[in-house]
């Protein structure tokens, strides 16, 4: 009889689930009786849905519900509150199971090397994405005292945190919102949101359906400027959006509905500006302002600038331009490109692969493309980790309990699915017995500890 392939996923995100998903799945097809443990830094599953999607988008957190499928019939063990490289070593989890699948995510803002970005004042989209969606390793307490703020970036990240900086936060309340969260944002003075883009109206990374959106959230006037299009067009497109196709199109009409529309003299107003390249950050003791240099196509698919400078009084700057990834300890990184070197998943040392150790999702490839995208990742990742499987299934591995014997005498307080299933069902009934007129899904707990305790069903002392 031969002894289980047993494989440790690092990190209970989409790209983490749905590795362990497919690799069960691939392995049944081959005969292979894999045993699948999926390790998270964090009391709770999921990831980036649960901790990097803003609380009012309750569509795209509907991926839940196919992640929830993977893992309720408990063929992939969830292992929480468990940071690899502290609690256990890389080499110690290798001594336990024939191979390791790192699936950390992209965690940290991207470098931006601009004057006064270390002012009081200047934010990372990343932080700020943390700390409105409850993650428990962030202060409970975010600074919102400006009336006037910027953020860098045409993404879909941009425009969420643009979008929750501006909206009205009883329009938050039927989400899963913290209750420290909602408590900040009805203490904002925000009056005017900017977002400003490199490029033109025409080459936004915003997606359809998150800039529909924007022009849906009550009291918030959308704001653009005649200036701003009348560099776009074919003529001088940098090209990007145009060979998008209908997306561009749908875009190009939501946009142009806005500039058609009358301002309602909404009390809060997000404008949105283009062909505007920031240049430093103003201020000494704290932000209160930042420049930018205007800039146009330069004929050639890229931007120029045209040495225009202007000044826009704010007093915060959320820099929303990107993610990177996070280093494992005594795993293979690369810091310029913010991943785990691999090559189609198998990590690399010094150009060599190492046996036994993969990635996927973005700390393989960088923070690109949506959540779906990782399944496809995943299944190129599991293909290596099979192909290799001859040269590791030999080696002699603990039963399913070593782990968690090891952890115990380690003093860490893990958690599991059923664990899990304990504080969705008492976040669940935090958000039922709120006292309003708004219906609650859910509230999020955020401490930690709260979060480990309710998981374990230990006893709670405040």
């Amino acid at each position: 009889m031969s002894r289980p392939f047993r494989v440790a996923v690092v990190g209970a995100g989409p790209a983490g689930i749905y590795a362990g998903n497919i690799l069960r799945t691939r392995a049944a097809e081959s005969g292979i009786d894999v045993r699948v443990d999926l390790f998270e830094s964090l009391p709770a599953p999921y990831g980036l849905i649960r901790y990097g999607v803003a609380p009012d988008h309750p569509r795209i957190k509907g991926i839940v519900t196919s992640l929830h499928d993977m893992l309720a019939d408990g063929s992939v063990r969830l292992i929480g509150n468990v940071e690899v490289g502290a609690d256990i070593t890389v080499d110690e989890l290798q001594s336990l199971y024939h191979a390791v699948i790192f699936a950390t995510g992209a965690q940290r803002d991207a470098v931006v090397d601009l004057p006064g970005i270390e002012l009081p004042g200047s934010f990372g989209a990343a932080d700020f994405v943390s700390w409105y969606d409850g993650h428990p390793d962030v202060p409970r307490h975010w600074p919102l005292d400006a009336t006037q703020l910027a953020v860098l970036g045409n993404g879909n990240v941009a425009l969420d945190v643009a979008r929750v900086l501006a909206k009205h936060p009883a329009d938050l309340l039927a989400t899963d919102i913290p209750a420290n969260v909602h408590d900040g944002l009805l203490a904002s003075p925000v009056e005017d949101v900017h977002v400003f883009g490199r490029r033109g109206p025409e080459d936004i990374k915003f997606t359809p359906i998150e800039l529909r959106e924007l022009g849906e959230v009550p009291g918030v006037d959308i704001v653009l400027s005649d200036e701003d299009f009348d560099r776009a067009g074919d003529d001088v497109t940098t090209g990007e959006r145009r060979a998008a196709g209908n997306q561009a199109k749908v875009m190009a009409r939501i946009l142009q509905s806005w500039r058609d529309r009358e301002p309602s003299g909404a009390p809060r107003r997000l404008h949105l500006h283009f062909w505007h390249r920031p240049v430093e950050l103003l201020g000494e003791e704290a932000v209160t302002g930042i420049r930018f240099e205007r800039t146009e196509p330069d004929g050639e698919g890229g931007i120029r600038g045209t040495g225009v400078h202007v000044d826009y009084d704010v007093q915060a700057v959320y820099r929303a331009i990107g993610y990177r990834g996070t280093p494992v300890r005594d795993v293979p990184f690369d810091e310029s490109a913010g991943v785990i070197p691999n090559d189609g998943g198998r990590i690399l040392d010094g150009g060599e692969p190492v046996l036994g150790l993969y990635a996927t999702g973005w700390i393989k490839r960088g923070p690109v493309g949506l959540i779906g995208h990782t399944k496809g990742d995943a299944g190129e990742t599991i293909e290596k980790l099979l192909e290799d499987h001859d040269l590791l299934a030999d080696a002699v591995r603990p039963g399913e309990d070593a782990v968690l014997d090891f952890l115990e005498s380690r003093g860490v307080r893990y958690t599991t699915w059923e664990g899990w299933l304990a504080l969705d069902a008492h976040e669940r009934a935090l958000g039922e017995g709120f006292a309003g007129d708004v219906e609650r899904e859910r509230v999020k707990v955020v401490p930690r500890d709260e979060q480990v305790a309710i998981s374990n069903r230990e006893v709670i002392v405040r």
